[in-house]
Formats: structure tokens, sequence, C-alpha cells
């Protein structure tokens, strides 16, 4: 299974959030802290992060030789809705199910009762017989105009304690040309994030 990020999320921590945290005042070193947040959130979040878990409402591209015979556990939850399924068929055709043939139930998508998921031809697909889309990610209300994050407040705090970190130590934790997953974690931000961790 192959996941990508389609459409990405809005930042889950704000500016006035981290300034409130670092105690700046003005907004001089704004874009450099929202650098710092954006650096901190990439690093736990999504299915390039440490935490195996989608924060910000995001859409998501799993892609899979085939259905299987059993329910699809999609990954980074928390899984919101599906976008679409679409999948190539046995004569080599693509072809989209329609939202009465599968349903969601947390993060295991089925096929909708009596009915089975249908054959999907792998050949000539570089192995990518079928792919789904789907949001993902913490939300007060997932069709809002205006998405409102709902990030549990001990990842919300992680962040912020990360952002802090790279704002301190600005030479040897927060040089923002290291990739994110090379961003070094304290103890405590570990701790608070350890319980929301998706092994996998």
């Amino acid at each position: 299974m192959r996941a990508l990020v389609v459409i990405p999320p809005e930042p889950v921590v704000t500016w006035p959030e981290a300034q409130a945290h670092l105690r700046l005042d003005g907004d001089g070193e704004q874009a450099f802290v929202e650098a710092m947040i954006a650096a901190a959130t990439a690093h736990i979040d999504g299915p390039a992060g440490w935490l195996g878990r989608a924060l910000g409402l995001q859409t998501i591209e799993v892609r899979l030789p085939s259905f299987g015979v059993t329910s699809i556990a999609l990954p980074y939850p928390p899984a919101v809705d599906i976008v679409s399924i679409e999948y190539v068929d046995g004569n080599g055709d693509a072809a989209i199910l329609d939202d009465e043939d599968y349903e969601l139930s947390g993060p295991l998508l089925r096929p909708a009762w009596p009915n089975s998921w249908p054959a999907a031809q792998w050949r000539g697909c570089d192995g990518d017989a079928v792919r789904i889309q789907y949001r993902a990610g913490y939300a007060v209300n997932p069709d809002a105009e205006t998405i409102v994050p709902n990030i549990p407040a001990p990842i919300r705090a992680a962040i912020l304690l990360m952002v802090g970190d790279l704002y301190r130590f600005r030479t040897s934790a927060s040089d923002m040309s290291i990739a994110p997953a090379s961003i070094p974690m304290s103890t405590t931000v570990e701790s608070l994030l350890n319980p929301f961790r998706v092994y996998r």
C-alpha cells in the first residue's frame, strides 16, 4: 500500500498560539515561527510523519494492487469520509465505485452488504489498480466552509513545545534546511505523543 497527500491540511497551530507560547511581542518573527510550526507539524503528521496519524484535515490517496477479500484498513486515522474509489477492472478499463457499493466504519472500508469487492486488473497499472481517496484528520466540522482543527490537547501541546525548542536552539535543532524526520524530539514531547502513535 502506498499513500500520498493529495490536498494538504491547513496549519493546526496558528501564529497567535505560537506567539503567546513563545511570549513574543509584535509580528517581526512571524514568518520564521510559521516555518518552525510547519517543520514541527510535518515531522509528526500524515504519511511522512512519526505519529502515523493525520492531524489537520487532509485528503489522502492510497494505492493498492487489488481490493483483496475483506475490509481495507485505511492508514493515518482518523478517517472522515471517502472522496472516491477508482480501479482498473478486469477488462483494463477505468471504473469508479458508487457510494452505495461500500461503507466506512472508523478506519475500515468494506463492501456494502451483501456485495463483495470487484476484481481489479493490476497488470499494466504499475501495481496500482486501486486508488482510494479519503479525508482524514481532526476537525470540529469537516464539512464547514472554514475548517476548525480539533486536535487533541496533548498533540497541540507537543507541537508548541517542539516550536519552542526550535526557536530556542536555532543552530542545533532549528535549521530549516533539514528534513522534518530529522528534527529531534524531547522526552516530554515524545511522552505527550506516544499514546496517539500508530505503529505500522
